[in-house]
């Protein structure tokens, strides 16, 4: 019985996809690497800790990595403050935590990122939790991000909430439903393929269809 509603935070609740491709692009482009703008973005979702060897290659994470996740924790600070919230991302949260869902909000980004959407969003009035990059071993596609956010809150059982094939594959391997908006780029095919249930356009569709979801109300 589902009673914890973990939603993903980066390009679900806050319109951050193009900033981190645009980041991780330059980062590359520090050491002399070129990567094609679209190639990036549909790695975008995926920890640093995989990106590098997704992206590029594995020799350039054996030899670059550390320096390249370096870079673009550099280069995405100077962007930050052009991020926003989704339209109605507040409300969503509110909604559900309404219905009587535990609320965790599910980052595996820097703790100082994650802060400050945090606040953008008004999360912490509403959350039971959240997670950072300190609190995991390993990123999406691996499940302990949704692990983590589960067990923060005790929870019996829980509902991904993402905008990714990752947030959905992670989800999927801990048996856990994944409810998904297309917010990250991905198509309706990619996520229901990847093992979305349920696919909106926007965290405002979503919000209005909340009825007909597992998230109608908890511990159904």
């Amino acid at each position: 019985m589902a009673d914890t509603a973990i939603f993903d935070v980066d390009g679900t609740l806050v319109d951050t996809n193009y900033q981190h491709a645009l980041a991780w692009f330059r980062a590359f482009r520090r050491y002399g690497i070129t990567r094609p703008m679209w190639r990036i973005h549909r790695g975008i979702g995926m920890g640093g800790d995989m990106f590098v060897s997704e992206v590029g290659s594995r020799e350039i994470e054996e030899t670059h990595g550390d320096d390249l996740r370096a870079a673009w924790v550099e280069e995405f600070d100077q962007l930050i403050d052009e991020i926003q919230p989704f339209e109605g991302a507040h409300e969503l949260l509110a909604d559900v935590k309404d219905r009587g869902f535990r609320l965790v909000l599910a980052s595996s980004g820097k703790s100082q990122h994650v802060e400050k959407f945090l606040d953008l969003l008004d999360g912490k009035s509403l959350a039971d939790a959240w997670t950072t990059s300190d609190d995991v071993e390993k990123s999406k596609p691996e499940p302990d991000i949704v692990a983590t956010a589960l067990a923060k809150v005790e929870g019996a059982g829980g509902i991904m909430i993402g905008d990714s094939v990752f947030d959905a594959r992670a989800a999927a391997k801990l048996q856990i439903p994944t409810l998904a908006v297309r917010t990250g780029g991905f198509s309706v095919g990619e996520l229901l393929e990847a093992g979305a249930l349920q696919v909106f356009d926007s965290l405002v569709a979503f919000r209005q269809a909340l009825d007909g979801t597992p998230l109608a109300r908890a511990g159904r």
